[in-house]
């Protein structure tokens, strides 16, 4: 006989997953940098306020052609072998400016999803761990970031739809902070420090309700990030 707390967890399950879905999940510890693909990028396993992980800088070479206000700014570490359209992802994360940053770095870091062949188009969510604790509220109100690039960067987004497509979040530069990343169809959800409800929702994703692609560690620049212990599981139709 099956123990009733079983039937419970099978009728969550239930509830929660789409009728017709089956879910398949998939780790990654990060404690090597097997199984990463860059794109300007570095990166290397380190230990990071005690926990194992990998660090993800800009490479030399991005660095040399920098061109500040694309797409071409962000590093990108894609993991290989891993198709994505709808399902939750989750990583721990940190992100600080480095020594060199300029005034504007935030600490940009995050995670991009339904990343295109191009590795120029995707859309992702980020954390600016420097306006967390800002002294100024608007800076603080920009903390959490959704973007789909390369059509929606957070300029455009912040100007034709204010406050829509960023959130405040309590933040604090270099710590680890565990986020999870919701998407079905056209709508994800971004939660942040284990919270029961998110801090951002967003009901357009701009890829559709039919996009699909890689999965990708995403940093902004001047940033030195951190991952480590991603779990993804996706949604698959029987």
């Amino acid at each position: 006989m099956k123990r009733p707390e079983l039937f419970v967890v099978i009728a969550l399950l239930t509830v929660l997953r789409p009728a017709g879905t089956s879910a398949q999940d998939r780790s990654f510890s990060l404690e090597t940098v097997s199984g990463l693909t860059m794109i300007r990028a570095n990166a290397e396993p380190v230990t990071h306020e005690g926990r194992k992980g990998v660090r993800i800088t800009m490479s030399e070479d991005a660095l040399r052609t920098l061109q500040p206000g694309t797409e071409e700014e962000n590093s990108l570490a894609v993991l290989q072998d891993l198709e994505f359209s709808n399902g939750v992802i989750e990583v721990e994360i940190a992100g600080a400016p480095g020594a060199a940053a300029g005034e504007g770095a935030r600490g940009f870091v995050g995670i991009a999803f339904r990343v295109q062949k191009d590795v120029k188009t995707y859309d992702a969510f980020y954390l600016r761990p420097t306006n967390g604790r800002a002294d100024d509220q608007v800076r603080r109100n920009h903390s959490a970031q959704y973007i789909a690039h390369p059509a929606w960067p957070w300029q455009r987004l912040r100007k034709e739809s204010p406050e829509k497509y960023e959130a405040y979040v309590d933040l604090v530069p270099g710590a680890w902070t565990k986020i999870k990343i919701e998407v079905r169809g056209e709508q994800a959800r971004f939660y942040v420090h284990d919270q029961p409800q998110p801090t951002l929702i967003v009901n357009d994703v701009k890829s559709g309700a039919q996009g699909r692609g890689a999965i990708a560690l995403w940093a902004g620049p001047g940033t030195v990030a951190h991952f480590r212990n991603v779990r993804v599981t996706t949604e698959v139709r029987r």
